[in-house]
């Protein structure tokens, strides 16, 4: 049923393009004929939007991954830098909630560290929708922030980094064989809102995978026997996604220099002083709007490094003339 819903609705949006295309056409038609030029214009317009629709759905073929069509773990780990970088980190976090709110994904907090006077040191959320991973997959890197910090007195600007990291929710078709033997178990109490019961029970889970080295937490649950299932679940979708970047890189070395998320590899740099700029540094893609980009308009970019991961050129997606 899943299955066919995505492929309705697939077919459903072919069909609502060429309605758009054939009723504005013939609107443009009618206003050239009449002489009514704000007739014309409306359909122009709206055409506009139809190319701009196609093109997101065009993009959206590339997702063609074993995994691009399923939820997604976000963490956000702030960098060196105290309480500027934790704030940066804090506004990254609210950036990819105000995007999954757009695309109208599920959005759950799994773990939160708050920082010591503002922001966070991290935190992992789940984000739930169709394609959540396929596009998210394209975030994970460091990234870079450029202003005057609200935090120095002196009104200095500051440079701070923090990194986002990406990797898929599994689903029971994916078999991920974890021996106990290779786990190291903590407990430890929630921080947070939470209630009573919360802040005085050590209901937090958090699971060291000792041969990889991949640790993982959670503290959604009051319960520690759900926060373990659910930490368990991370567990399993990290070792997967490290499975899945080794093949990658045994597939393709290219493709693997290009997509290394190591935390020296800066995909992007926001830049608010002197001057207003969002820049992709792996495909060249910027703009100057940057309140847009931090209030969740990230698709251009999204979009820009989608294809060039997966074509391996940045210019794969062009406008229709």
């Amino acid at each position: 049923m899943q299955k066919r819903d995505e492929l309705d609705a697939q077919i459903t949006a072919v069909r609502k393009f060429e309605a758009s295309i054939r009723d504005n056409s013939e609107l443009i038609e009618m206003g050239e004929a009449e002489g009514d030029a704000e007739v014309v214009k409306e359909a122009e317009a709206a055409l506009q939007e139809t190319l701009k629709d196609a093109r997101s759905a065009q993009v959206e073929t590339l997702l063609s991954g074993e995994a691009d069509g399923n939820d997604a773990y976000l963490e956000i780990h702030s960098g060196a830098g105290g309480t500027e970088s934790q704030d940066w980190a804090n506004i990254l976090l609210r950036m990819y909630t105000r995007w999954a709110e757009r695309r109208k994904f599920k959005v759950e907090v799994m773990e939160m560290h708050d920082g010591e006077e503002a922001g966070i040191k991290s935190a992992t959320v789940k984000i739930s929708g169709h394609n959540a991973y396929g596009w998210l997959k394209t975030e994970s890197g460091v990234h870079r922030l450029v202003r005057i910090s609200p935090y120095d007195s002196a009104a200095r600007r500051h440079t701070s980094f923090s990194s986002a990291w990406v990797y898929p929710v599994v689903d029971d078709t994916i078999n991920i064989e974890i021996n106990e033997s290779d786990l190291k178990v903590d407990t430890y109490r929630s921080s947070g809102a939470g209630g009573q019961h919360v802040n005085t029970t050590d209901s937090a889970i958090r699971i060291t995978h000792i041969p990889t080295g991949i640790i993982v937490a959670c503290q959604a649950e009051r319960s520690q026997h759900k926060n373990r299932a659910t930490a368990m679940a991370m567990l399993k979708a990290r070792l997967y996604e490290a499975e899945m970047q080794k093949r990658e890189e045994a597939a393709n070395a290219e493709s693997a220099a290009k997509t290394d998320v190591g935390w020296g590899h800066q995909i992007r740099s926001y830049v608010l002083q002197p001057y207003q700029m969002v820049k992709d540094l792996r495909t060249g893609h910027e703009t100057s709007n940057t309140a847009a980009v931090l209030d969740g308009d990230l698709d251009d970019f999204m979009e820009a490094s989608l294809a060039a991961r997966v074509t391996g050129y940045a210019d794969r997606v062009a406008d229709v003339e």
